[in-house]
């Protein structure tokens, strides 16, 4: 709870903060408001240090470059940001040594209800859903997690709140001992991530960690076409509900089959904290989806274009094709993670105009797309962008969906979304006023 967060807490006690991204600090930070002696490891040897001082951790020890053995060494509790291998880090720590997430370390203090969101796509929409349900409802939310504020920011905030809405990764769970939500939500899967975890096999049950702790008063939300695979191979304790798409839902927002099956997954949630589906779909008429997630952002002489950097596996940009009208003129391109890319031949054939390349992994993309698609490649996003609206004409839709993580060319998807926009408006001409 955390009305029982006092500085002496952990006083005498070692932590090690490993990455010094935003759940680091945010980590380092409740630590240290703990009265826990805080190391902070991070890779980059650029790191600004005077971010510390903004944020009043004066003494926390930053120790930047690679990771090594003597740096773990004393340290009680080892805490790990998203996306940095517990394997790794478990392989330089002594044996027996304690290594969680810090969404692990956060939810020790807290009180209230959460609704946990995971999956391979479409968890962040899914959240800001379920929380413009909660709020349109009356309710006080907090959202957070693997989107925007960590969850040991709110702890430290000492704000209450009726519920957490809390996106979750399968970097966080797989660092998670005790975190039980009251609703678990996972989305879909798919193959992902294959650059951080050992096999798909893997990644699968690092998702599937989000129910293991749960109980007969808790609810768990998942995809009807892994049913028989959660079935054979998982045991949860909670009730279980399944849910598939079935188009009863109405937001304009959100198109295709698959946001169909995420309203699904979220009135599910929504339902059983008590909200009824009038408020539901109220909300749904309302809703802003987050940019970056087939974001329509602009339409010049009868040409849609798109902006869907989100898509970074091949099942979000399969459902980025199949929620638009033909002809599209796909952009993709970037940093391979994993996915066989040959399974959208056929769509391609039926929906794509043209595929602009950019960037890396342009042999695994013409490799599997060489009898399907014409093809053409670009050094950068402005070329290929530039080069598709040359091309567009009246009912085209120009759509970046990448298929691939951002980090060629970008440092995330975010930059590049709107890299995207700047240079779709430089080769229209129209600027934003």
């Amino acid at each position: 709870m955390q009305e029982m967060v006092h500085k002496d807490q952990l006083k005498g006690h070692k932590a090690v903060v490993v990455g010094a991204g935003r759940s680091g600090l945010s980590a380092a930070a409740l630590l240290e408001s703990l009265g826990a002696g805080v190391r902070l490891l991070e890779k980059r040897t650029d790191f600004d240090v005077s971010q510390l001082d903004s944020r009043g951790l004066f003494n926390v020890e930053p120790v930047l470059g690679e990771h090594r053995p003597e740096h773990f060494q004393g340290a009680d509790l080892v805490v790990v940001s998203p996306g940095i291998s517990l394997a790794m880090v478990r392989g330089l720590c002594p044996a027996g040594q304690t290594v969680i997430s810090e969404l692990e370390l956060a939810s020790w203090f807290i009180s209230e209800p959460v609704i946990a969101v995971t999956g391979t796509n479409g968890k962040t929409t899914t959240c800001m859903l379920i929380q413009k349900v909660l709020e349109k409802a009356g309710r006080r939310v907090f959202t957070g997690g693997n989107i925007g504020t960590p969850l040991s920011d709110h702890v430290l905030s000492g704000k209450r709140a009726d519920i957490l809405v809390l996106e979750v990764s399968s970097f966080q769970l797989q660092g998670c001992s005790g975190f039980t939500p009251h609703v678990g939500v996972l989305l879909n899967f798919s193959a992902n991530h294959l650059d951080h975890h050992e096999s798909e096999d893997e990644y699968f049950r690092a998702k599937m960690q989000l129910f293991a702790r749960q109980g007969p008063m808790d609810l768990a939300v998942l995809p009807l076409d892994l049913r028989a695979r959660v079935e054979s191979d998982f045991r949860i304790k909670s009730n279980i509900t399944y849910f598939a798409p079935t188009g009863r839902f109405h937001c304009p927002g959100l198109p295709g089959a698959h946001n169909q099956a995420n309203m699904e997954a979220a009135m599910l949630a929504c339902g059983f904290v008590d909200v009824s589906r009038n408020i539901f779909d109220q909300a749904l008429l309302e809703f802003v989806p987050p940019p970056h997630r087939q974001e329509v952002f602009l339409q010049d002489k009868g040409v849609r274009y798109i902006n869907d950097s989100k898509a970074t596996t091949l099942e979000a940009m399969t459902a980025a094709l199949k929620a638009f009208d033909s002809p599209i003129r796909l952009l993709a391109g970037g940093r391979y993670k994993g996915g066989d890319f040959s399974l959208l031949a056929g769509t391609l054939q039926e929906k794509a105009a043209k595929v602009y390349l950019f960037g890396d992994s342009r042999e695994i993309f013409e490799d599997a797309w060489k009898n399907s698609a014409d093809m053409e490649h670009f050094a950068d996003l402005e070329q290929a962008a530039a080069r598709a609206v040359q091309e567009a004409g009246p009912g085209d839709n120009v759509l970046l969906s990448p298929g691939t993580s951002s980090f060629d060319l970008f440092n995330n998807y975010q930059e590049r979304g709107e890299a995207f926009k700047v240079a779709v408006r430089k080769a229209t001409g129209i600027t934003l006023q």
